[in-house]
Formats: structure tokens, C-alpha cells, sequence
């Protein structure tokens, strides 16, 4: 049975205004001028850690390293408790309950951090359905290294998955793991389709199931 694992911000839920929101509280604390919502949606996708340095870009403060972690830490302590405007993408639940009466085990490979991700999978109550979690500390690597998408991949059987994502970072850690990949085409990608490696794509999650049984039984063909 296929094997399913999923990125988590822009995929399985939204997390963008809760991000922009964390962004500019620090940013106020500062005294500095707070970002757009649509400058916080682009800055997502390689973790907390990239975002503050796009924040830090964004509002003029240069890259000194000891700023950084000290905003990264105020950003934290702004982000870390339950969402607030977060929200799911249409049909996740119905969409990974399917799946899971079919029989995919399911993983989380994400840059997140890992309190946040884990508070996100029980808030939304998608941690029932995750065998394995990667997220941004699990790992020395982050994506677009592979070593993460591996890792939840060979947790739920041989190695072998499809990864489902949103983002320009997603396709390019499917491509150096070697495995196919599913682009949700509604999260934070800001390339073309066209341009992205990918073997489906899908604009809703009640697409997803009857994609995944095609995807096996090309496999098995």
C-alpha cells in the first residue's frame, strides 16, 4: 500500500495570517514598520528561521547573526501557542480519513518547528492520522535536503511514498528523494506549475483520495 507523506503549512492547513501576525507583533515590539500579509505568505516555506531573516530583509535591518536569534526568539514566543486564525484546507479531514480506511500510513515531513508543528496536529486533530513526523528540529538537514522526506518515508515501510506538497521547496525535495510528488496547487507556490517538478497535480483535497488509488495502481501495473 502507498505510503502518504505531507507537508504541513500550505497543504494541509494555512497558516499564513498566523505567521503575519507572530511577524508583526515582533516588529511592533521593535518600534519597526510591520510587514504585508502578502510579503509574510512569500516569506513561508524554508521555517522560522528564513522567515524572520525575509522579515528582517524586508524591514532594513540587515543580517546581523546575534538580532536574528534574538527576533527569532520573540517570533517564537509570539507563535507557539494555539492557532488562532489558522485554518484547514477544504476536505483535509474527509480527505486523510479516506486514506486511512483505504490502508496508506501516513507521515508529516515539514520545515516547521517541532512544538508548533505538533501543537498545529493536535489542534486540527490531524495527529491521529501520522505515523511519523519530521519536522525542522527532527534532523540536522531541512528540506529541500531529502534526508527528512526520506526519513518519515522509510518510518512508514520500505522507503517508498508520494509526497504531497504545495511549495517550490516541496517539489524540490520529492526531486533529490527520488519520489513522486503531488502538488496542492491553493497553497504558497509562486512558480508556475509548468516550471515545478511534479507527477499530479490537485486543487482540492476531495481530489486526493482517487488520485492516490490511481497512483498505486500504476505502481502496481
Amino acid at each position: 500500500m502507498t505510503a502518504l507523506v505531507f507537508d504541513l503549512d500550505g497543504t494541509l492547513i494555512d497558516s499564513a495570517p498566523d505567521l503575519h501576525l507572530a511577524a508583526n507583533l515582533v516588529l511592533r515590539d521593535e518600534g519597526l514598520p510591520e510587514i504585508t500579509f502578502a510579503q509574510a505568505r512569500s516569506f513561508i516555506g524554508k521555517g522560522a528561521a528564513n522567515l524572520i531573516s525575509r522579515v528582517m530583509t524586508a524591514v532594513g535591518l540587515g543580517d546581523d547573526p546575534d538580532e536574528h536569534a534574538r527576533l527569532l526568539a520573540k517570533f517564537m514566543e509570539h507563535y507557539e501557542g494555539e492557532p488562532a486564525n489558522t485554518v484547514l484546507y477544504p476536505g483535509v479531514v474527509d480527505a486523510l480519513a479516506r486514506l486511512e480506511a483505504a490502508g496508506h500510513p501516513m507521515g508529516l515531513c515539514t520545515n516547521k518547528p517541532g512544538e508548533p508543528t505538533r501543537i498545529a496536529l493536535r489542534h486540527f486533530g490531524l495527529d491521529r492520522f501520522m505515523k511519523a513526523v519530521a519536522s525542522a528540529d527532527t534532523l540536522p538537514e531541512r528540506k529541500p535536503d531529502p534526508a527528512p522526506l526520506q526519513h518519515v518515508a522509510r518510518a512508514l515501510g520500505d522507503g517508498t511514498a508520494l509526497y504531497i506538497g504545495d511549495s517550490e521547496v516541496d517539489a524540490e525535495t520529492a526531486r533529490r528523494a527520488g519520489l513522486p510528488f503531488a502538488l496542492y496547487t491553493e497553497g504558497y507556490r509562486k512558480t508556475p506549475i509548468s516550471e515545478l517538478y511534479h507527477t499530479y497535480i490537485f486543487d482540492h483535497f476531495d481530489q486526493l483520495p482517487d488520485l492516490v488509488a490511481r497512483h498505486g495502481a500504476s505502481v502496481e501495473a
